[in-house]
C-alpha cells in the first residue's frame, strides 16, 4: 500500500518526480495537460526519458494520469464525445510512453437521458479510445459522488459499463470522498465489508487497481463532491484506519487530492497523516 498524490506536472511531466518527493509522497498522479482546455501536446521522447531516469532515481511507485474534466463520454451531443474521444486518446497515449499505471477519468453525467440509454454508446467510446492506443495502460473508471445525472455513483452501473465495454484493461479507480457522498458508509468494519461484499458482486475486487484518498467535507450520502484534509471531515482518521486495514486495499496505491493545510494541494501533513494511519493498522 504506497501513499501518494496529486502533483504538478508543470514545466515537464519529470518535474513532478522531485514535487512527489517534496511532499513524501511515494507514487503521484498528475495531469499530461490542462484538465479545462481540450488541446493536449504529445509528450516528447527526451521528456519520457528524463521522467523514466527521475522515476527509478527516486525509486517511486506507480503514476497515475487524471483525464480531462470536460469528457463527457455519456452526452447526446456528437461533437461534445468525439472532443471526449479525442482527449482521452491523448492522455492514455501520454500514460504510455510514460509507462504509467493507467488514466482515471469521471464518467460523467447521462445528460437526463437515464443511464440505461447510454451504456452502449459510452461503451463503444471507451473501446475506440482503446483500439486506438494499444499497450498495457489501463483506463479507470472512477466512482462517482452522485449529484444530478452523473454516472458512476452506484458500484452496479459501474460493473455494468465495465461488462460493456469488454476489455480487459478497463478497470476502477475508487474515490473515499466520492462513495462517501453516494450513501456507502466505509467508516467501520461492518459498513465498509457490506460496500465491499458489493463492490465484488456488482464489478470484482481485481478491477479495484487504485484508490483516490480524500475525506469529505459533506455527510454520509450528501451526493456533493467536497474533498477535505485526512481526518479533518465526515470519513475521519478512524474511518481512514478501517479502509487501509481492509484486506481489499492492501497493494492498492493511494493518490491523496486534498486541499492541503494550506489550501495548495495535496501537502506533506496529509501524506503523513495517512502514513501513520498505515502503520498503525499495520498495512504498511
Amino acid at each position: 500500500m504506497l501513499i501518494g498524490a496529486h502533483v504538478s506536472a508543470a514545466g515537464g511531466t519529470f518535474k513532478a518526480v522531485a514535487r512527489a518527493e517534496e511532499i513524501g509522497a511515494e507514487c503521484f498522479q498528475i495531469f499530461a495537460s490542462s484538465p479545462r482546455m481540450w488541446s493536449a501536446k504529445p509528450i516528447p521522447e527526451k521528456v519520457a526519458e528524463k521522467y523514466r531516469s527521475e522515476m527509478e532515481r527516486a525509486g517511486m511507485g506507480p503514476t497515475v494520469l487524471h483525464g480531462k474534466y470536460l469528457i463527457a463520454l455519456g452526452s447526446p451531443d456528437a461533437e461534445l464525445v468525439a472532443k471526449s474521444e479525442t482527449a482521452l486518446r491523448a492522455d492514455m497515449a501520454a500514460a504510455n510512453i510514460l509507462g504509467a499505471l493507467g488514466v482515471i477519468f469521471h464518467p460523467a453525467s447521462h445528460r437526463g437521458q437515464g443511464f440505461d440509454a447510454v451504456v452502449d454508446r459510452f461503451a463503444a467510446s471507451v473501446r475506440k479510445v482503446l483500439d486506438s492506443e494499444p499497450g498495457d495502460t489501463l483506463l479507470m473508471l472512477e466512482t462517482s459522488a452522485g449529484a444530478g445525472d452523473h454516472i458512476g455513483s452506484s458500484f452496479a452501473e459501474l460493473g455494468t459499463l465495465v461488462r460493456a465495454i469488454g476489455d480487459d484493461r478497463v478497470a476502477v479507480c475508487l474515490d473515499t470522498q466520492h462513495v462517501w457522498a453516494a450513501g456507502y458508509d466505509i467508516s467501520s468494519t461492518d459498513t465498509l465489508n457490506t460496500a465491499i461484499d458489493e463492490f465484488d458482486r456488482e464489478i470484482g475486487l481485481d478491477l479495484l487497481r487504485s484508490v483516490h484518498a480524500n475525506d469529505s467535507m459533506r455527510g454520509l450520502g450528501s451526493a456533493v463532491d467536497r474533498h477535505d484534509n485526512i481526518g479533518e471531515g465526515f470519513i475521519g482518521a478512524a474511518g481512514f484506519a478501517t479502509v487501509m486495514s481492509h484486506e481489499a486495499f492492501k497493494d492498492i496505491p493511494f493518490y491523496l487530492e486534498v486541499p492541503g493545510t494550506n489550501k495548495s494541494g495535496p501537502d506533506r501533513p496529509n501524506v503523513d497523516a495517512l502514513k501513520k494511519i498505515r502503520t498503525q493498522v499495520g498495512a504498511g
